[in-house]
């Protein structure tokens, strides 16, 4: 009994998502490109080649339909960009609720 009094608290916890800002994107992993670079297919309609920054490179394990965060360059930011953070499926759900996601996985 109280194995399911813990599972609905975690139903019931609120899932905090990180919003794009001024010079970030969303957007959905295409395929990996070897090393620490990824094909990257963006909500705003370009694809870009994003790489995972040296900082992040134990934390971060993007792979192939993951969800992330991109922050565009300052130059040729409509091609390149680096990751800086992978959205959990609760999160991906959220966004959809929102309004800001509206691509079907």
């Amino acid at each position: 009994m109280a194995k399911h009094d813990k599972s609905e608290k975690e139903e019931e916890k609120e899932v905090r998502v990180i919003l794009p800002k001024e010079n970030q994107v969303i957007g959905i992993v295409e395929k990996r490109l070897g090393g620490n670079k990824m094909q990257v297919e963006c909500l705003d309609g370009n694809t870009r080649v994003a790489r995972v920054p040296g900082r992040f490179k134990k934390k971060l394990w993007v792979r192939p339909g993951d969800v992330v965060l991109l922050e565009k360059w300052e130059f040729e930011g409509d091609k390149k960009a680096d990751i800086i953070y992978k959205y959990s499926h609760a999160a991906v759900e959220k966004l959809k609720e929102m309004g800001l996601f509206k691509v079907e996985l």
